[in-house]
């Protein structure tokens, strides 16, 4: 059977807790039907598998990530990967970079699983 997005409260925010199956955040398009997805369900945060991540995702010089980030910030939404995220963010390179920034603002955040998600949410 086919996984389902779901929204779930965790620490009073409304999450859209996408399945692991799904299309890839794989550029803005990918991004606007996400947020189409939140909007159209009371969301203000997504929590994506980082599986479905878009394989070049990390790969800065093509501006997916920083795209996605644009269009989270524009409509005032969060997106959290949830999970492993791929070896291209490996120590030491400029996408693992990118991670450490993201997780210090509002919009992007990298976590291991939910429980997670729902302590920074409670932190604010």
């Amino acid at each position: 059977m086919r996984g389902v997005d779901t929204v779930q409260e965790l620490s009073g925010t409304p999450v859209l807790v996408c399945a692991p199956e799904g299309a890839p955040l794989d550029g803005e398009r990918a991004a606007l039907d996400l947020i189409g997805d939140m909007w159209g369900r009371g969301a203000a945060w997504a929590a994506l598998p980082a599986e479905r991540l878009g394989a070049g995702f990390f790969d800065l010089a093509n501006g997916v990530a920083g795209g996605v980030v644009q269009r989270l910030a524009n409509y005032r939404l969060g997106l959290a990967v949830v999970g492993a995220v791929p070896v291209e963010a490996g120590a030491g390179s400029a996408a693992a970079a990118f991670v450490r920034e993201a997780d210090r603002g509002a919009q992007l955040w990298f976590v291991a699983d939910l429980v997670e998600l729902g302590r920074r949410l409670a932190r604010g």
